[in-house]
């Protein structure tokens, strides 16, 4: 069973082969991502970080998620030597850790609900677990990002998470914290391949926020492997990222 909604601003599908998948199983993924989307939505002004950054409601008064959110936060800016920041000039954007944090939280709904063959997908963000309806590996597309409708590369991947920050999608959002005026430049597009979504997102916005160095970043982050395109098109990736490649 496969559906797909737009929630927070971005196509969201799932989809479980496992026999038993009912449309009700589905329905509770959804709703927990519409969670997601009216406590985080910075676009949101009713939404709980919205009251956070207009001082109305402060961070030890919030929700358990929002601490949480806000902890694992500071863990990625001290991991990352700062190039992944929620702050910017006062006002707190935690997108770029909320997503993979939400993604993998909706994949293990499905998992407690007994199901082992499944993927979640949110705005080409996903986590995939065990095998598709073909009892092989998930197979992930890397997209062009000069040509939408181009696939670069094909990823054989099962049990782990994929993310890729770019600006040919949603324009120039991310931004080096300690050059916030200037634009990321050298780097047009970065997937990343980690053990699961949260991991491999965070990880992607902050290489990206890199510029071309964050692809050294990830070579050195055991576990990972990175895939960057730059603005001539011309691809560089970490030593171990053919593995996951399939030649089919």
């Amino acid at each position: 069973m496969r559906q797909t909604r737009i929630i927070m601003g971005m196509p969201v599908t799932i989809e479980v082969v496992d026999s038993g998948v009912t449309a009700q199983n589905l329905d509770s993924v959804f709703a927990y991502f519409e969670y997601v989307d009216r406590k985080f939505s910075t676009y949101k002004p009713d939404s709980e970080i919205s009251m956070i950054n207009r001082q109305e409601l402060s961070l030890d008064r919030s929700s358990e998620d929002m601490q949480v959110i806000f902890a694992l936060a500071e863990h990625t800016r001290l991991e990352t030597d700062g190039y992944f920041n929620i702050d910017r000039n006062g006002l707190y954007d935690p997108s770029g850790i909320v997503k993979g944090w939400a993604i993998l939280s909706a994949a293990e709904l499905l998992r407690q609900a007994g199901f082992e063959n499944y993927y979640v997908d949110a705005g080409g963000d996903m986590q995939v677990s065990g095998k598709n309806a073909e009892g092989q590996d998930w197979r992930v597309g890397i997209q062009n990002p000069f040509n939408p409708m181009e696939i670069v590369k094909v990823l054989s991947i099962r049990n782990c998470g994929v993310a890729t920050s770019g600006t040919y999608i949603r324009g120039k959002h991310i931004y080096n914290p300690k050059k916030s005026d200037q634009p990321v430049t050298g780097v047009v597009s970065l997937t990343v391949i980690g053990p699961d979504i949260y991991e491999a997102d965070r990880f992607a916005t902050a290489a990206f926020a890199m510029g071309p160095g964050g692809i050294n970043f990830i070579e050195q982050l055991a576990g990972f492997e990175g895939y960057m395109i730059d603005p001539l098109g011309l691809a560089t990736y970490t030593s171990g990222f053919e593995r996951y490649v399939s030649h089919d």
